[in-house]
């Protein structure tokens, strides 16, 4: 998605990404990667457990969240939900700028 942030910034749309991992991770994470939108830490993964997207346990590691993707409009309504088991699959970021775009501007 990093590819493509310009694009769904754009549309009128914010990017966060959150994961279960600690602040200072996400920060060499994101230098190394050029990520130039903000990376929450979930690090009690409150958030991935609110979202339906918290394993029980991933290849011996318990409460990791799973790779997932929202579109989350001003009114907090969830527009847009992908999720996948396997934290190997990435998502079709297409399907996720063509709901940015049925969304519409003001998603900020």
């Amino acid at each position: 998605m990093g590819t493509r942030a310009a694009e769904i910034r754009e549309l009128g749309a914010e990017i966060v990404a959150v994961a279960v991992t600690a602040t200072f991770s996400q920060m060499a994470f994101a230098k190394h990667l050029g990520i130039d939108f903000p990376l929450l830490s979930d690090w009690e993964g409150e958030v991935a457990e609110a979202y339906g997207v918290r394993y029980t346990s991933w290849r011996g590691h318990r409460g990791v969240a799973k790779r997932s993707l929202f579109v989350i409009e001003p009114t907090g309504r969830i527009a847009y939900r992908w999720v996948t088991d396997d934290a190997l699959v990435l998502p079709d970021v297409d399907d996720l700028v063509a709901e940015v775009r049925t969304v519409g501007p003001g998603s900020r």
